[in-house]
């Protein structure tokens, strides 16, 4: 399937909701977090596949602000196995040229994360492939509502005036900034909606649902699918699709 893809179009930003590890779980008799361990595979495996083909951004929907409400012992675990993870996956990510980066409310995480997440960023920084983006502690309506209060301070000490606010201000403002927008979005386990996720980013994302699949069992080939999916879409973006093919045509 890899060969099929046109690599001179592919999307410059795939963002990931790894759902299901709960469930696949469950299909093996086993606790909640077993899920979580063999969804590590998962995580390589997309990573790899991403910065092999020339994917520019990966975002990975690693820990929302709802899943603190979780049981106790299951959030402890998986801030455990999140340290346990990236420490190993490291040597990994050096290799790939691979730059690690995080969007979220980290500060909230224990501070064994953060200190294991810090020595990572630092060193990936200077790695020149794929941009890989763990989104911790996060959710689009906590993005937004962030951005809006850093635009209000702007205003109320004058460094902006309230005619002045529009799309460019507002994006600047968000935790993505300094990145594209979403271009291609993945989502396993069967569930079709966006769960808090990149709200604002997702405004004209092109969205990839797996029926079937839950995200241990994600491989490359599940990523070639959904990139030859979005190869073959027509992508408007409020236009028609006569005025794409006028300006594809110049």
């Amino acid at each position: 399937m890899k060969e099929l893809i046109d690599t001179g179009n592919l999307p410059k930003h795939i963002a990931v909701i790894m759902d299901g590890n709960g469930r696949w779980a469950k299909n093996q008799g086993a606790a909640r977090i077993f899920g979580h361990r063999n969804a590590i595979k998962a995580v390589r495996e997309v990573t790899e596949g991403c910065a092999e083909l020339g994917v520019s951004f990966l975002t990975l929907y690693a820990f929302s602000t709802e899943n603190w409400a979780r049981p106790e012992f299951e959030v402890r675990a998986l801030m455990e196995l999140l340290v346990q993870s990236i420490r190993n996956e490291l040597p990994t990510m050096l290799k790939n040229n691979v730059k690690l980066d995080t969007i979220g409310d980290t500060e909230s995480l224990p501070r064994s994360c953060q200190i294991q997440l810090k020595e990572a960023i630092d060193a990936t920084q200077q790695n020149t492939g794929l941009n890989l983006i763990l989104a911790l502690g996060y959710s689009g309506k906590w993005d937004i509502t962030r951005a809006a209060k850093k635009i209000a301070e702007d205003v109320q000490k004058g460094i902006l005036l309230p005619e002045e606010i529009n799309e460019d201000v507002v994006a600047a403002n968000l935790s993505t900034k300094e990145r594209p927008e979403v271009d291609l979005m993945l989502r396993t386990g069967g569930d079709h909606r966006i769960s808090n996720f990149l709200l604002w980013q997702l405004a004209y994302a092109e969205l990839y649902f797996y029926e079937d699949l839950f995200w241990p069992d994600f491989r490359r080939e599940h990523l070639y699918e959904a990139i030859l999916s979005y190869q073959n879409r027509e992508r408007r973006f409020g236009k028609t699709g006569e005025q794409i093919k006028e300006n594809s045509a110049k």
